[in-house]
């Protein structure tokens, strides 16, 4: 295990005795306990691919004005938190890189201090980036359900309040999750955080899917004879793909925080910490794919990213 550890830190559970901790290790000794060695190199590409794309997205919107809405402006500020995953990922792999050649030697209490800031970066990063997945399905929910209000709703000014509510929140909340990780409230604020969302997002997303199915039998009832289908079912497939991945890409990570608190001497619970590298591509993973799911759907922004690719300014 490396020294630098963003969210690395939450790797195994603190609260285990000694005794229990050599038990865990003699338990933990088969095969199929070992985990996942995963090279720095891939979560170092990872990392760059997650940077360039969420990039391109953010560059797309300032450019074209065409984008300059509260959405769009939501979907940049989830960008800029997953280039934030990115970044911290890309900084501590770097430097992990260094030192295991040998190409850098620091002081302990400077890494020490560079880990602080990164695990703040990191926590602050995760914050935000699911808050504005909530933020987002809650715009689309109005655009859908109060659609001649909608401007009237998500005025500008509302829309920078939201934004700077939710980057103070995540930056407060990652300072005293540095500070008190090892209380397991903090875990379970964190764990609450993340159950919010989902169900928030599910409860939503299934609003919207039950309108489509409305309308589509509204439809279907008026002309007396079967309706084309692609627009309703290309909506549900989207809102499927949003959950899976939100629920696939985040899940691991969470439950893995709701074993520490539960079960952290248990033989099951202590081979699951084992994949938690595994978890953490993951995340990085959701960082990666966000902008093809939220941004490169949008016709006006995939035209303006070929723009940014092509330098053409």
């Amino acid at each position: 295990m490396s020294t630098l550890a963003p969210l690395r830190l939450l790797r195994e559970p603190w609260n285990t005795s000694k005794g229990n901790q050599s038990n865990i290790t003699t338990v933990g000794s088969s095969t199929w306990c070992q985990g996942l060695d995963i090279p720095n190199e891939f979560f170092l590409t990872l990392g760059l691919v997650s940077l360039v794309e969420n990039l391109l997205v953010v560059a797309a919107i300032l450019k074209n004005r065409n984008l300059h809405s509260p959405m769009y402006y939501f979907i940049c500020c989830l960008a800029i938190s997953d280039m934030l995953v990115s970044v911290s990922n890309l900084v501590e792999t770097l430097f992990m890189l260094l030192m295991e050649h040998g190409m850098l030697v620091i002081r302990a209490s400077i890494v020490r201090h560079m880990d602080n800031v990164i695990d703040m970066l990191t926590c602050s990063s995760v914050v935000s980036s699911l808050s504005f997945l909530g933020v987002i399905a809650v715009d689309r929910y109005i655009t859908i359900f109060y659609a001649l209000r909608y401007h009237s709703i998500m005025t500008l000014q509302r829309a920078v309040v939201t934004m700077a509510s939710v980057w103070l929140a995540s930056t407060v909340s990652s300072t005293i999750f540095i500070i008190y990780y090892r209380n397991n409230a903090i875990l379970l604020c964190l764990i609450s955080f993340f159950l919010f969302m989902l169900v928030l997002m599910l409860v939503l997303y299934i609003h919207m899917f039950a309108l489509a199915r409305h309308h589509l039998r509204s439809m279907s009832s008026q002309q007396k004879q079967p309706v084309y289908r692609s627009s309703s079912l290309k909506g549900a497939v989207t809102l499927t793909i949003l959950l899976g991945v939100f629920f696939i890409c985040w899940g691991p990570f969470f439950f893995h925080l709701i074993l520490i608190v539960t079960c952290p001497t248990n033989p099951f619970c202590t081979c699951f910490f084992s994949y938690f590298n595994l978890f953490l591509i993951l995340i990085i993973c959701n960082s990666v794919v966000d902008p093809l799911i939220y941004a490169f759907r949008s016709q006006e922004l995939r035209r303006t990213l070929w723009e940014v690719v092509l330098c053409s300014w």
